[in-house]
Parts: C-alpha cells; sequence; structure tokens
C-alpha cells in the first residue's frame, strides 16, 4: 500500500529530517543577531536583539543587557528591514513620542511635525525668538492662547498645540503645504493679503528649509506634490 514504510525506511527518514533540522539550526546560529524594532504603546521604539513573551509582561534583549516590560506596555515588534534609514535617523529625534501622539490625534505624519519643529527650533523647548514665539514649535502667545496652551515651554502642550494649528492651517489652505507653511512662518493675514506666500525672504527660506528634510519620504512628497516632478517644489506665489 501506498504511505506505509518500512521500519528501516522510516529510521533513515527522520535521520535525514533530525540532520537537516541539525544544519538549519548551525546555519542560523553562524548568522549575526538580527535586530528588530519593539514599539512601544507611547511611540518609543527600542533596537532589540530579540524578545520572550513571558505572559503578563515581556523580556527585550537590547545590546547592553535585557528590560522587562509589561505586555500591555508594547504594541508591536517589527522587523528592522521594515525601516529605512530615514526611520532610524526618525528615532534619534528628540521627543518622538510626543510627537507620534500629536501626529496621529491630528492626521498628520509626524516626519512633517519633526521637520517644522527642527527648523523652528532646533528641538529646543526653551527657545524664544526675537518675536517671542515660544518653545519647540515656536509658539506666538496669541496662537498659544487660541491652541489652549497654558505653558508653551511643555514640549507635550506645544507639541500638541503647534501640531494642532499645522493642521488647521492645512485644512484652510485645501492641503496646500507650501502655503499652510508660509501661513505658519509668515501668519495667515499675509498669506491671505498676498494671496500666495508673501515675498519674505525668511518665509521663502523657511518653507524651502522644511520641505527639504523631507525629500527622503516620497510618499508624504507625493502627498502633498503629487504632480510635481521636482525634488523641492517651486516656492512661486500662485497668480
Amino acid at each position: 500500500m501506498q504511505g506505509l514504510r518500512k521500519p528501516a525506511e522510516r529510521s533513515r527518514t527522520i535521520s535525514s529530517l533530525l540532520a537537516g533540522t541539525a544544519f538549519l539550526i548551525a546555519l542560523f546560529a553562524a548568522q549575526p543577531a538580527k535586530a528588530d524594532y519593539a514599539v512601544l504603546h507611547t511611540g518609543q521604539r527600542l533596537h532589540i536583539t530579540g524578545w520572550q513573551n513571558l505572559g503578563d509582561t515581556v523580556r527585550l534583549d537590547l545590546a547592553g543587557g535585557s528590560v522587562t516590560i509589561p505586555a500591555s506596555d508594547l504594541d508591536r515588534i517589527e522587523p528592522e528591514e521594515l525601516f529605512g534609514e530615514s526611520a532610524q535617523r526618525e528615532a534619534d529625534v528628540p521627543y518622538l513620542a510626543q510627537i507620534r501622539n500629536a501626529a496621529h490625534t491630528y492626521g498628520l505624519d509626524p516626519a512633517l511635525v519633526a521637520s517644522v519643529i527642527a527648523v523652528e527650533s532646533n528641538f529646543n523647548s526653551r527657545a524664544v525668538s526675537k518675536k517671542s514665539a515660544l518653545g519647540l514649535m515656536q509658539l506666538l502667545p496669541e496662537t498659544a492662547a487660541q491652541m489652549a496652551v497654558r505653558n508653551a515651554f511643555d514640549p507635550v502642550e506645544n507639541i500638541d498645540g503647534g501640531t494642532r494649528y499645522l493642521k488647521q492651517l492645512l485644512d484652510r489652505y485645501d492641503q496646500n503645504l507650501v502655503l499652510a507653511l508660509a501661513a505658519y512662518n509668515a501668519g495667515p493675514k499675509r498669506v491671505d493679503f498676498y494671496r500666495g506666500i508673501p515675498p519674505l525672504a525668511e518665509t521663502r527660506s523657511y518653507i524651502s528649509r522644511v520641505i527639504s528634510r523631507l525629500q527622503d519620504k516620497p510618499d508624504l512628497m507625493k502627498q502633498f506634490f503629487p504632480t510635481t516632478s521636482q525634488t523641492l517644489p517651486a516656492l512661486a506665489s500662485p497668480k
């Protein structure tokens, strides 16, 4: 009958399987440890070399040791290859968890929020401009009041208020990122008065610097500039 083997044949088959398994184990053991990312619900990413589910807790193996966290704190484990070089750079951005939380709340890409913060204050939560703009996202006192930001030097409040304001500007200008950034820098009254980008060198430079930081985010660039083939959209005011 088909499917029945003699004891000697079964023994040789089992031995072959065991030998194959041993070869695979040895092969993978010889490979360098592959690092993944543990993504926490706070938005923080931890570069890990391994992990183990212990029921109510999870042990995360790091390059310098290990840490055990509540299982409820872990959102997911993602392979390192899902993140390119740009994502690894993003993981080093200060206040990343706060940026991601605010971006998620208002439906923006964290990279855009981080780019605005980088150009506005270089991630200095105590920054004060000559025009009295405050904190990470350089909120003017009247803008902070409109966004219900009580303490503009508090990173959570500042990032939340600035991200909410940026979202409002994008909605106001029909998702035109260039005009939204112009309004963030020079004020919406000036953008409305000139019916486009105000003729200010500072504003044009500001827009260029923010957008240039997004060049390694092709999906995000395509979202705002679906028809342009330029690496940086032209900053001419619409007629």
